[in-house]
């Protein structure tokens, strides 16, 4: 069936058969008879060389437990253009990693007057990061599809 269409599409239309995709956007996909892999170690690997974090030491979470930021924390500023650049890289990559998107969008807040507090919690990602640069999301095939939601009061 998807050759029959693919057949149909190169006479409609001018195009190239590149086969199975590795790569899209940065993104590697592999795909196997268990489902769809994807991740972009590559990715990570360059925003943490980019930013001379390849040697520090593990952390286990993201972010601290219990950890609060604030405006104006009454820290030294720290230089805005740099932080942008770190936060918009980590929000890019919130695309394979769902276990940093809480983390990224806290960072997030402060971009526009960021302190050395600020910074330290995005250095703190980009350690964890460094520690599961090869996560990502796997998409399997069910045979048998049952949805089941959840839901708290409070």
């Amino acid at each position: 069936m998807a050759e029959v269409f693919k057949k149909n599409m190169m006479k409609e239309y001018e195009m190239t058969d590149l086969g199975t995709m590795r790569y899209f956007l940065g993104i590697r996909v592999q795909q196997s008879d268990e489902g769809i892999f994807i991740s972009q170690e590559k990715y990570a690997e360059n925003l943490l060389k980019k930013f001379n974090m390849l040697k520090s030491k593990p952390m286990d979470t993201p972010m601290a437990i219990n950890f609060k930021l604030t405006s104006n924390d009454g820290a030294p500023k720290f230089d805005a253009c740099i932080y942008r650049s770190v936060v918009g890289s980590l929000i890019y990559l919130t695309n394979t990693r769902p276990d940093i998107v809480h983390a990224v969008s806290v960072v997030s807040r402060f971009m526009s007057d960021p302190s050395n507090h600020h910074f330290a919690a995005v250095k703190r990602i980009l350690i964890y990061i460094q520690e599961t640069k090869g996560y990502g999301i796997r998409y399997t095939q069910e045979k048998e599809a049952q949805l089941v939601g959840y839901t708290d009061s409070d």
